[in-house]
């Protein structure tokens, strides 16, 4: 689970599983992508989440 760490700026700090599910939200919306620009038109279109430790 990420978690937030409260210092000037905020930092979340991502767990081995959070990178890894980015990676794989990343390529599942991403596979067909010819281009950087299609790349950044497919991801503008779609939210990507993570979980927040309490």
């Amino acid at each position: 689970m990420a978690v937030i760490i409260e210092s000037e700026r905020r930092i979340i700090k991502l767990s081995v599983d959070d990178v890894l599910n980015i990676v794989r939200e990343y390529q599942k919306l991403t596979y067909k992508s010819c281009c950087y620009e299609h790349t950044r038109e497919i991801l503008s279109k779609n939210a990507l989440y993570l979980p927040e430790d309490v």
